[in-house]
């Protein structure tokens, strides 16, 4: 099931049960387009999060963790200021479509009472959250603006007056009708059925019209099957049917098999498991924008570099074919004649066979001759700048692979610590400070695991973690791991004896937070803390070692 009409009425329900009456504490905007007000009802706080993300829109109250972005953006600032203290009135939705009001107490600035209205639109790249003044229709911000250019219909601009989106011609199914029972008689194919299912009826989603279309087809009383269907919604069971694709319903499917399905007590329990993985890598990759292009033009650069060094080290190497030529000419000084642009002379380092010298006619015979010397000194001079240049750049093109490999794991509190290091390092320009006080970032913990026996394991997912927690968390006598010669995460036992099994369970994570992941045999050094040592200067993230041991193992991920 998508997040149709129907699941919206279950949602809305919960919602309402849980939150109405409660109080608004704080409002925060974690991601673009998502938007969390921290609601205290009944003695509890709950974090209600309101999507208006393209691929997920969708209203729930999660327990997810997020972090706020150091400057709130203008719509958050806008709703702290309308919303803050304000008391959740009601939650209705509007028909059976995807479309949720959230209707707010509060007072204006003469300390009069107002409602406001937060509208909360459900709809694909369509999805939106408005917050608009309820006695005047008018919109006070929009967490996306769509102007006329985008829509000729809507206006959705601060100042500019609320309209609904164009109702369809469908019936409401919460409302008295005899459509199901007029279409079970014309359709007896279940495709059919609840393709005409949802061209009739609003705010019906394909697996729910399949699944309402299965049970009418075997209904022995039409009336009965449809109003338990529909009334289903306001006492769900929330479920996720694992099978060939993935879905989630707000009760489980007439078809469905016990052993595919995953129970939860509430709509938004099930809402944060199915999209915890992919809504966390969907939001870390947005935020990473930037990061990303970065990462990819100074590889870009660097790989530039390696060729151009490689072919100068190449010329180089062939060195000796201009000291060779120097020292012919130097020999057969006196053949050389002014004006000349080659000579051919017997070359006594190759059995005197004839070697054609280019020759420059503008010069006389010695400096011709001194021309090559000097060639041949240049290059073999360069050659050491050349390897060290060399060896700086390949460092840096490990650093970036390193920092691409955290991406892929990233969560986005990590994104934004790599992307403070990046601004620490000088490729990202950070934002000009208004005030004189810099707002200190606090860096977020490793994440943790347990092995079998219980032993606790610690793993950076930045660089900035890494450092930390290898030179500052970890205790000098506990082990640490990391891959061998591939980017990967710092990992820390948190033990100074662990057992051979914690060892290579350890091991096997280090492997899956590695750009090896893919791979089934990744060999894992692993040695004390104290034998880490990081270099003047080096990035975050470098260290270097002695003494390890190597652990061959297929990558795996602990139970956190």
């Amino acid at each position: 099931m998508s997040f149709d009409g129907f699941f919206t009425h279950a949602m809305v329900h919960e919602l309402d049960q849980t939150l109405t009456t409660g109080r608004v504490a704080r409002v925060s905007q974690p991601y673009p387009a998502e938007l969390i007000i921290t609601i205290r009802a009944h003695r509890h706080n709950h974090a209600l999060l309101l999507s208006a993300n393209p691929t997920y829109p969708r209203i729930q109250i999660t327990t997810i963790p997020y972090s706020n972005p150091a400057v709130p953006t203008n719509f958050t600032m806008t709703l702290r200021k309308y919303l803050e203290g304000a008391i959740l009135h009601s939650i209705t939705q509007v028909g059976n479509d995807r479309i949720i009001k959230l209707t707010f107490n509060t007072c204006d600035e003469l300390g009069d009472s107002q409602q406001l209205v937060l509208v909360s639109e459900i709809m694909a790249r369509h999805s939106n959250i408005s917050l608009v003044n309820q006695k005047t229709g008018k919109i006070i911000d929009t967490v996306k603006h769509v102007g006329s250019d985008q829509n000729r219909v809507r206006l959705l601009l601060p100042g500019a007056t609320f309209v609904m989106p164009p109702k369809q011609d469908k019936l409401n199914p919460y409302l008295p009708n005899q459509l199901y029972s007029d279409l079970v008689r014309q359709y007896q194919d279940p495709r059919e059925l609840a393709h005409q299912l949802q061209q009739g009826y609003e705010g019906l989603g394909t697996d729910t019209a399949r699944d309402l279309a299965n049970r009418l087809l075997s209904s022995d009383h039409l009336p009965t099957t449809y109003q338990q269907f529909i009334q289903h919604f306001d006492s769900p069971d929330p479920v996720i049917i694992n099978g060939k694709r993935k879905s989630f319903m707000a009760f489980p499917p007439a078809a469905a098999e016990e052993d595919d399905l995953q129970h939860f007590t509430t709509l938004s329990e099930l809402l944060d498991n199915y999209y915890a993985q992919k809504a966390q890598q969907d939001r870390s990759k947005e935020l990473a924008g930037q990061v990303i292009k970065v990462i990819k033009n100074e590889l870009k650069k660097d790989r530039r570099k390696v060729k151009k060094f490689n072919q100068q080290l190449a010329d180089a190497d062939a060195a000796d074919r201009y000291r060779i030529r120097g020292e012919i000419l130097t020999t057969y000084l006196g053949k050389l004649k002014p004006g000349m642009t080659e000579i051919t002379l017997p070359n006594f380092y190759d059995d005197n066979k004839p070697l054609k010298i280019k020759l420059a006619p503008e010069l006389s015979p010695s400096r011709n001759a001194q021309k090559y010397f000097t060639k041949y000194d240049k290059l073999k001079a360069s050659v050491a700048h050349v390897n060290e240049q060399m060896k700086l750049t390949q460092d840096e093109i490990a650093y970036f692979e390193n920092i691409q490999n955290q991406i892929d794991l990233a969560s986005p509190a990590d994104i934004q610590e790599i992307r403070l290091e990046l601004q620490q390092q000088g490729y990202i320009k950070g934002k000009k400070q208004k005030s004189k006080k810099r707002r200190k970032v606090r860096l977020s913990k490793p994440e943790q695991f347990h092995t079998s026996d219980g032993t606790l394991v610690l793993v950076g997912k930045n660089n900035l973690q890494n450092d930390r927690l290898s030179f500052k968390t970890a205790n000098k006598n506990e082990i640490w791991l990391h891959v061998k010669d591939i980017p990967g995460s710092h990992v820390v036992i948190r033990s100074t004896d662990p057992s051979e099994q914690t060892i290579l369970e350890a091991a096997q994570l280090a492997a899956y937070f590695s750009k090896g992941r893919d791979s089934d045999n990744v060999p894992v050094d692993y040695l004390p803390v104290k034998r880490l040592h990081k270099p003047n200067g080096a990035k975050p993230g470098f260290v270097t070692f002695t003494g390890q041991k190597t652990l061959y193992v297929t990558p795996h991920k602990l139970a956190d």
